[in-house]
């Protein structure tokens, strides 16, 4: 049985590894931190510079491939090791977090999605370059995220993923919804200016009908009489101011 010494000695070990390793992974950008994880899952768990041994009859390839899950639980990061964890976890994150789109039809709404290949994951495509299959723009890039419907494993499944974009490749992917507030916007402003020119209408029909009752009124009040009674008013005008 390990002593309690020794045991201490192994956990100080592990616990100073992981902060120099911590350490060392908080000094580099995203690109270059994506760039190291990469590099350790393969010195972790094989990769393109591991294939030269004599493969069997059924490779580790082929075994991934089958059991192979777009959407995976925590149970696969069971590894002792924190660096294995951590660069497993962000190796199998990557394939769920991130997407490829096809844009050719985008004027009709039609936005085709798939998960990136492992090429794609580790040239940084989708994630540090537009996610657009016919973008290489890796300036000004937004994160959208998208509901991404696919078949797997006998299963129609769904899950919201990110897709990144360059500011010309994101006016493709809302083209439509830009289109349909326009749209909106246009109707809108239509019915505003038939409202106001209503309201003017109204407002004119009613000035012409307060100036018709106007003239009206004035035409009735001179055709009565003969005349007399306003001649003896200015009389009386005429004559109040001659009397103390």
């Amino acid at each position: 049985m390990a002593s309690f010494g020794s045991i201490r000695s192994e956990i100080f070990d592990k616990e100073e590894k992981k902060q120099q390793y911590q350490a060392h992974i908080l000094g580099l950008n995203a690109y270059d931190r994506h760039k190291k994880f990469l590099k350790d899952y393969v010195s972790y768990y094989g990769g393109e510079g591991q294939k030269q041994e004599k493969l069997p009859v059924k490779t580790d390839q082929d075994t991934l491939r089958e059991g192979y899950r777009f959407i995976r639980s925590e149970e696969d990061d069971m590894d002792t090791s924190w660096e294995q964890r951590l660069v497993k976890r962000y190796y199998n994150k990557l394939f769920k977090e991130y997407c490829i789109a096809d844009m050719s039809h985008y004027k009709t709404g039609k936005i085709g999605l798939r998960w990136r290949t492992e090429k794609e994951v580790t040239s940084g495509k989708g994630q540090f370059v537009c996610g657009n299959k016919h973008c290489s723009e890796e300036e000004g890039l937004s994160s959208y995220e998208v509901n991404f419907a696919y078949f797997e494993a006998g299963e129609n499944k769904q899950a919201l993923v990110k897709l990144v974009t360059c500011e010309r490749c994101a006016k493709k992917l809302l083209y439509k919804k830009l289109k349909e507030k326009e749209k909106e916007e246009s109707k809108r402003r239509e019915k505003e200016e038939h409202q106001k020119k209503r309201e003017r209408e109204e407002t004119d029909d009613d000035d012409t009908r307060k100036d018709y009752e106007r003239g009206k009124g004035k035409k009735l009040s001179t055709s009565t009489g003969d005349g007399k009674a306003d001649e003896e008013d200015n009389f009386d005008e005429f004559l109040q101011g001659m009397f103390p």
